[in-house]
């Protein structure tokens, strides 16, 4: 598919007023994606986990006004006006309007909130912008009915246009964007639910989020991506990311944790890495994330407790391990690694089936 796949044909009728809503998760890639080309395309593919608990609930309400010159809106936050929002919503909003032209026909009051804390320090752009994306292309079904299929490419593709992580949070519960040889319905320009078989241990996988550092990050995602562009070890990044999507078709089909773990945890301290050596070169890690991972390491090493971690652009840990060995590996955490956490906090979060629509008036 290309972009003009998404321009719908001329509307011939527009509803008057209406609302609807959606419930999107957030998501923890495995392969990491790091480095972006225009119009938010990914410069190396990705495969991540769509998570449950974590996620943004948006509702929007739209009613049909006279001039048509501008967009027109209103953000709430958790039930108050949020205007330092608002720019970013803009932007979004003019990205994706080529693909929904009736934008600018209607004001939307959007009401959107976090099932986590604001400034918890887990990136809220993948679930905000694909609940967002969800709700407009919602409007637009309404106007012009889609199939399913289509609807959720559409949507992960507008979802991308707003944040590019965005476009992994549609569906769940792997999903892999980036055009890869390996994976033929690849896509850069949406999400698609990872086509091969994967081992049953890995349907029922735990997330447990370290909370090491809230608020915000000294260098934002976008400056990162950006950084790559003249990134000495940038090619190579590219190519590993494409080899260990083709090492996990085979970890994932036959439930092979030690590899999935090696795996995994190379690829948070790759990124990690690109971040060090890149130029102005930054370091999001905390000595408690450092501590967080020796101890695990340690534990791992001492038990055979299949446990391992993964690191978004951030100092937060993700904790990842089976259902089966849930118990143990919460007493792990509580015992050791919550010390290392801001006020104590952490969130249990899971492997979820994507996004959900709440209603439609």
């Amino acid at each position: 598919m290309t972009e003009n796949d998404f321009i719908p044909k001329a509307y011939t009728h527009l509803p008057e007023k209406g609302k609807v809503g959606w419930k999107a998760p957030s998501n923890i890639a495995l392969v990491k994606y790091w480095g972006k080309k225009t119009n938010q395309i990914p410069a190396n593919p990705s495969i991540s986990f769509t998570l449950d608990a974590c996620a943004t609930q948006t509702q929007v309400t739209f009613t049909k006004k006279e001039d048509s010159k501008d967009f027109s809106f209103d953000l709430l936050f958790e039930g108050k006006p949020k205007e330092d929002f608002k720019p970013k919503i803009k932007t979004f909003l003019e990205r994706i309007e080529p693909y929904l032209p009736f934008l600018k026909k209607y004001h939307f009051v959007i009401e959107t909130s976090n099932s986590f804390p604001h400034s918890s320090g887990i990136a809220s752009s993948a679930s905000g912008m694909s609940a967002l994306a969800l709700c407009l292309l919602s409007v637009e079904n309404k106007i012009q009915p889609m199939a399913p299929d289509f609807f959720n490419k559409k949507a992960s593709f507008l979802a991308r246009l707003g944040s590019g992580s965005a476009c992994r949070s549609i569906e769940g519960d792997l999903v892999q964007w980036g055009k890869h040889e390996g994976i033929e319905t690849s896509s850069e320009l949406y999400g698609v639910k990872y086509p091969f078989d994967v081992n049953p241990i890995f349907k029922n996988y735990h997330d447990t989020i370290l909370l090491v550092h809230k608020g915000q990050k000294q260098v934002s995602s976008s400056v990162g991506h950006n950084l790559m562009h003249d990134h000495p070890y940038a090619e190579k990044r590219f190519e590993q990311a494409h080899s260990n999507l083709d090492k996990l078709k085979p970890i994932l089909g036959e439930g092979n944790l030690e590899a999935f773990m090696e795996l995994v945890e190379s690829e948070a301290l790759t990124l990690h890495a690109m971040m060090m050596t890149s130029m102005p070169y930054f370091i999001l890690m905390m000595p408690d994330t450092l501590e967080i991972i020796n101890k695990l390491w340690r534990f791992r090493k001492e038990t055979k407790v299949p446990i391992c971690f993964t690191l978004d652009a951030g100092a937060n840990v993700h904790v990842l391990y089976p259902e089966s060995v849930k118990e143990k590996a919460i007493q792990f955490i509580q015992d050791e690694l919550v010390a290392h956490c801001e006020n104590g906090h952490y969130i249990c979060d899971r492997i979820g089936t994507g996004a959900k629509q709440l209603f439609e008036e």
